[in-house]
């Protein structure tokens, strides 16, 4: 394999294609890659901000013009349909928040980035993550450490990757902010530099949540009460889906201080609510954690900080290793609404250790 080509994911946003003249100018020979994840007609429908969209893969394919690369489209509809969205929806089912944009890192983008890689005989994948990698001197295993830009730190979505995907991967915006990246495309009068920001989830049509999930979830979707944790009934709610833990806005309910989604009950159909300080919460329970380090067989406990969500500052706290796969968070103060199926990401120092999903909280 070549190691001076690299195979780079292009969305058509600024960040990818900054990333291609940041490894063009290191010397790579660069690859350009676009992920196209709707049919053509539901791809035209989709909003102009989204990653996936129409728009984004013109923008790409014009990104790689601007900088003489080759383009590629990977289809991957199918793949995503299943990996992604019928999971998403499937974690609504049970009463869960999922996170679409890690499962999708995990199971389709990376891993098809390699393959794409190894079928193009380049030994590196790229993109344009805010986010670095780093290696580990004693064990020499990968990790994904912060991006420069704190504000814009993505690593948080990363945690799913495996070792022999990071070992190949590149990520050249992460030593740069995101106004240094704005400034070189501006700069460079690319055509991404005048694009929006991709929307929160790329398959959800302008960002609106509660009508993707009422046309796809018609039959799960019924009225249930709003009860306090003592039993009261306090309102109806319109769906389980349609709320989650530690929502405030929606709930329609008379009360003299401003309630809070505290937990959900979907045997019962039901949503518990309560003042903003029943979110608080000291533990929760983490499964299906992929560990970026080597764990010693005798280690019980870590200590770490965790995120529990995207843009969640992290939070001191004990590991209390249950099993390979799973832990007991517990946090050193209080931490509002964590929520099942949300990940939880565990670091030391500015390096990302590993990561798994919120099971239960305590």
């Amino acid at each position: 394999m070549n190691k001076k080509t690299v195979v780079l994911a292009m969305s058509g946003g600024v960040d990818s294609s900054v990333a291609a003249y940041l490894l063009k100018k290191k010397g790579f020979s660069v690859i350009g890659i676009t992920f196209k994840v709707w049919p053509k007609g539901v791809c035209m429908k989709q909003d102009k901000k989204s990653c996936c969209s129409l728009d984004a893969i013109n923008d790409a394919r014009q990104a790689c013009r601007e900088f003489d690369i080759p383009h590629y489209v990977v289809d991957c509809e199918k793949e995503f349909k299943r990996q992604v969205i019928d999971s998403f929806l499937d974690s609504y089912k049970k009463g869960l928040t999922p996170n679409p944009c890690i499962v999708c890192n995990e199971k389709i983008k990376f891993p098809l980035l390699l393959k794409k890689a190894k079928e193009l005989q380049s030994y590196y994948i790229a993109t344009g993550h805010h986010g670095r990698v780093g290696k580990n001197r004693i064990n020499k295993r990968f990790l994904i450490k912060e991006a420069k830009d704190k504000n814009k730190d993505q690593s948080y979505v990363l945690f799913g990757l495996n070792q022999n995907i990071l070992s190949r991967l590149l990520l050249p915006v992460g030593n740069h902010t995101k106004p240094e990246i704005k400034l070189l495309a501006k700069r460079l009068k690319l055509r991404s530099s005048k694009r929006q920001e991709s929307q929160e989830i790329c398959f959800v049509e302008n960002n609106k949540l509660p009508i993707f999930l009422r046309s796809n979830l018609l039959d799960h979707i019924k009225p249930g009460f709003i009860k306090n944790k003592d039993g009261k009934v306090l309102g109806e709610h319109n769906g389980l889906c349609l709320y989650t833990i530690g929502q405030r806005r929606g709930l329609k309910i008379p009360y003299a201080r401003p309630l809070y989604v505290i937990d959900t009950d979907c045997e019962k159909n039901e949503i518990i609510v309560g003042e903003k300080k029943e979110t608080l919460k000291k533990s929760i329970t983490v499964k299906g954690i992929n560990w970026l380090i080597r764990l010693p067989n005798n280690k019980k406990q870590l200590l770490s900080y965790v995120k529990i969500r995207y843009k969640h500052a992290k939070q001191k706290a004990i590991l209390n290793i249950l099993s390979k796969n799973s832990c007991q968070v517990d946090f050193y103060n209080p931490q509002s609404a964590p929520t099942p199926g949300q990940a939880a990401v565990f670091y030391q120092r500015n390096s990302v250790i590993g990561g798994g999903w919120i099971s239960s909280v305590n």
